[in-house]
C-alpha cells in the first residue's frame, strides 16, 4: 500500500503498539488516540514516545469528541484502526453486558464511526471485532467461517457484535468504507499476563512452582500478533468496504502442548496445576476468505511466537548489573 496517513485508536494497547510498529515500518504516517496521557513511566514500546498522539477517552461519560474531531481534521487520515475496546472477556460481563462495556465498545465505536462518516474525505476504516461473536463449538474444536450464524454467548461477544452492525450501516447508509476483522485469539511479547500465554510465562520467570493453569485441555486458534497486524494494514489496503475478514490462524492448539513448548524453553522441570480442569473447545478460524481477498495467510511459528514471549517475561524478571 502507497505511503498512508494513519489514525489508530487504542494506540497504547497490546496490539496497538505493534499496530503502529508494522504501520511506521511500511513509511505510513501515523497519528494515534489514547485514553490519558502517555508519561515516561509509563512501561510503554517507544513507538509511543515518536507517535503524535491525542487524548480520547471512550469511557467518559460526556462524549466529548471535539478535540479529536479537530486533530482528524488536521491530519486528514486515509486509513483508521480502530483498536480501541474493553477486550478482556471477564471485563464485560456474563449474562447482562457490563455498563462500561457497552460504553466503550459499542458507543465508543458509535462515536468512531460518526467522526470519520464527517470526514470531508471519510478514510477506509477497520472496525476490530472478535471470534467470540460466533457460537460455542461443543466438545470438538470446528472452524467458522464468515458466513456462519452469530451467537455471541457472553458481554464481551455481545458488544463486539453490536459493534460490527452499526459498522455495516454506517457503509449502507452512509457509504463509509468500512471494513470488519474478526480477530481470534493473538498474543505475543507486551500482553498483558490476565490473557494466558503471558500469565504462565511471567510465573516461570518469577520461579513459581507449580505453574497455575486453568486447564491443559482447552483447544483454542492462537496466532502472533504480529501477523494480526500484517492482517490488519492489507485488510485497509485490499479488503472490500461493507464485508467480515476472519483473522486468525486457521489451527485447533490445545493449550497443554503450547505450555509445554513455554516449559521446554523455561523450566523443563517445573511443576503445573491446573485450576479448572476439563475440556473447553473454541472457535476456530476458516481463514480462506482473508487468504483470497488479500493474500495474507500467518509466518510466525507458534513456536517463535512462544519464545519471544518467554524471552520478554525472563528479561522483566532479570536484575539489572549492579
Amino acid at each position: 500500500m502507497p505511503r498512508a496517513r494513519a489514525f489508530i485508536t487504542g494506540a497504547d494497547g497490546f496490539v496497538g503498539g505493534f499496530l503502529l510498529e508494522h504501520l511506521a515500518a511500511e513509511g505510513d504516517e501515523l497519528l494515534g488516540a489514547v485514553p490519558r496521557p502517555v508519561t515516561a513511566s509509563s512501561g510503554l514500546p517507544d513507538i509511543l514516545r515518536t507517535t503524535p498522539l491525542v487524548v480520547w477517552d471512550l469511557a467518559d461519560p460526556s462524549g466529548d469528541d471535539r478535540a479529536l474531531r479537530t486533530a482528524l481534521l488536521e491530519f486528514r487520515p486515509r486509513a483508521i484502526y480502530h483498536l480501541a475496546a474493553i477486550s478482556v472477556p471477564e471485563d464485560c460481563g456474563d449474562a447482562a453486558v457490563h455498563p462500561l462495556a457497552q460504553t466503550v465498545n459499542v458507543e465508543g465505536t458509535a462515536r468512531l464511526l460518526r467522526l470519520a462518516a464527517g470526514l470531508p474525505q471519510p478514510p477506509r476504516v477497520l472496525i476490530v471485532s472478535s471470534s467470540y461473536v460466533y457460537p460455542s463449538p461443543g466438545d470438538q474444536p470446528r472452524q467458522y467461517s464468515e458466513a456462519d450464524p452469530v451467537a455471541p454467548r457472553r458481554g464481551y461477544g455481545r458488544t463486539k457484535r453490536e459493534a460490527e452492525l452499526l459498522a455495516l450501516e454506517a457503509w449502507r447508509r452512509d457509504g463509509l468504507p468500512v471494513l470488519i476483522a474478526r480477530a481470534f485469539p493473538h498474543t505475543g511479547p507486551r500482553q498483558s499476563q490476565r490473557m494466558m500465554l503471558p500469565e504462565w510465562a511471567a510465573q516461570f520467570a518469577a520461579g513459581i512452582d507449580p505453574v497455575r493453569v486453568h486447564t491443559l485441555e482447552a483447544w483454542i486458534d492462537l496466532s502472533d500478533v504480529r501477523d494480526v497486524v500484517r492482517a490488519y494494514r492489507l485488510l485497509v489496503e485490499r479488503g472490500v468496504p461493507g464485508e467480515v475478514y476472519n483473522v486468525g490462524s486457521g489451527l485447533a492448539r490445545r493449550s497443554g502442548d503450547v505450555f509445554e513448548l513455554l516449559r521446554r524453553l523455561a523450566d523443563p522441570a517445573r511443576g503445573v496445576q491446573e485450576i479448572r480442569p476439563g475440556r473447553k473447545c473454541d472457535p476456530i478460524a476458516d481463514i480462506g476468505k482473508i487468504r483470497g481477498a488479500v493474500g495474507w495467510r500467518p509466518e510466525i511459528a507458534l513456536e517463535q511466537t512462544v519464545r519471544d514471549t518467554w524471552e520478554y517475561w525472563r528479561s522483566r524478571n532479570t536484575p539489572a548489573p549492579s
